[in-house]
């Protein structure tokens, strides 16, 4: 794994705003990086990132049924008491899921290590899939890279298949903040996806959803949402006043409600339980196990967070760094300190691709700060060698 600069591609702007990637630029800043680019060899991606994600992923997998039965678990993960119906049903009805997104920690001299798993509303998704390919066919037209050279990258295709699991006879609703260009932009990008798929698509707004009479999730058509994708997390989702509507129509949203648990920090204190001194996972308990107080080096985490927000890094048993925010309340997990990889763009962390249940995929970031957060940059990826 090396970091390395070549030249931005000469009409990359033009390009972006062609295909509606106006977020390149995010908080004036550069979200993007067109003249930079990490490198992996085949056998690091193979050995290091695909195998150990297929089975991080297959680890969850097993897990998530355990989880729904125990209440003690669901505690834990301080999912909301009166719509823990509503997760257990998803699970025992096995309803389809799309996709996440490992975070994990890799630094090129070790086994990639599981930071999170963003496994209910993960973006990046049009960066990783579509505009990082794109970077690299123009950079091999170029001559700036070898012709041989490659991307672990079959998300598009991947994700294509895995709307077409889905029955083409409703039509599929996407919903999103859509005052967000990031949000809309990422949700524009799967109903292409969808299209593909041979869905008839349509978006609205999150805000936009009613109920009808009969307390049946609706368009602004008064149509009723028979399948919508949300980009909306389901920790916000199971806490709004609406959310008593989804013991009745709890099937209709992706990612479905059983993601509740995998999208939760809890997690991982459950997985290093299950799975102790895996290679791939950190050492990790809830904030109130007195086992906690055996880390000196150690990241403390909401249970419930986006964007690094409140997230604290511990040396030694000394505060090193930590971000603000609004997320705490439901509790906090700590987990062993695992180093990033650091260049002179800053940290970088990977992020592994899942789509149904299949790794598929590689995403970088990059933020100046060990915590990555709202500023990270994208950073295109490459195989050679």
């Amino acid at each position: 794994m090396k970091r390395i600069t070549l030249p931005a591609r000469p009409d990359w702007l033009d390009k972006a705003r062609a295909v509606g990637f106006g977020f390149h630029e995010m908080y004036g800043e550069p979200y993007w990086l067109d003249d930079a680019a990490y490198t992996f060899t085949l056998d690091e991606i193979e050995m290091q990132i695909e195998g150990p994600s297929q089975e991080l992923h297959d680890m969850c997998m097993d897990l998530v049924g355990d989880i729904v039965r125990s209440e003690e678990s669901l505690d834990r993960l301080a999912i909301p008491e009166d719509l823990r119906d509503v997760v257990q049903r998803s699970w025992q009805r096995r309803d389809r899921h799309l996709y996440g997104r490992f975070d994990l920690a890799y630094d090129g001299t070790g086994p990639a290590k599981l930071l999170e798993y963003n496994a209910d509303t993960p973006t990046s998704v049009f960066e990783t899939a579509y505009f990082q390919f794109n970077w690299l066919t123009d950079q091999v037209a170029l001559g700036i890279l070898p012709k041989d050279a490659d991307q672990y990258n079959s998300l598009q295709e991947s994700l294509v298949e895995a709307f077409e699991q889905f029955s083409k006879e409703p039509i599929f609703h996407f919903a999103a903040m859509t005052d967000n260009e990031e949000d809309r932009g990422t949700t524009v990008y799967l109903m292409d996806c969808a299209v593909q798929a041979g869905h008839r698509v349509e978006l609205l707004d999150i805000r936009q959803i009613g109920i009808d009479a009969q307390g049946r999730y609706t368009d602004l058509q008064d149509r009723v949402i028979d399948r919508c994708f949300k980009l909306y997390p389901w920790e916000f989702m199971l806490r709004e006043p609406f959310a008593r509507q989804l013991v009745r129509s709890g099937d209709v949203f992706i990612e479905p409600a059983w993601k509740a648990v995998l999208s939760n920090k809890g997690l991982l204190p459950l997985l290093w339980q299950r799975h102790p001194n895996h290679p791939n996972l950190l050492a990790s308990y809830f904030a109130d196990d007195p086992a906690a107080s055996t880390l000196s080096d150690y990241v403390r985490k909401p249970l419930l967070s986006r964007e690094g927000e409140n997230v604290t890094i511990f040396r030694d048993g000394r505060e090193l760094i930590s971000a603000p925010g609004d997320y705490g309340d439901e509790g906090f997990i700590v987990q062993a300190y695992a180093p990033l990889f650091e260049s002179d763009g800053g940290f970088a962390v990977l992020g592994s691709w899942i789509v149904g249940d299949r790794a598929c995929g590689l995403a970088v970031r990059e933020d100046r700060s060990r915590i990555t957060a709202n500023l990270s940059r994208f950073v295109p990826h490459v195989i050679v060698g």
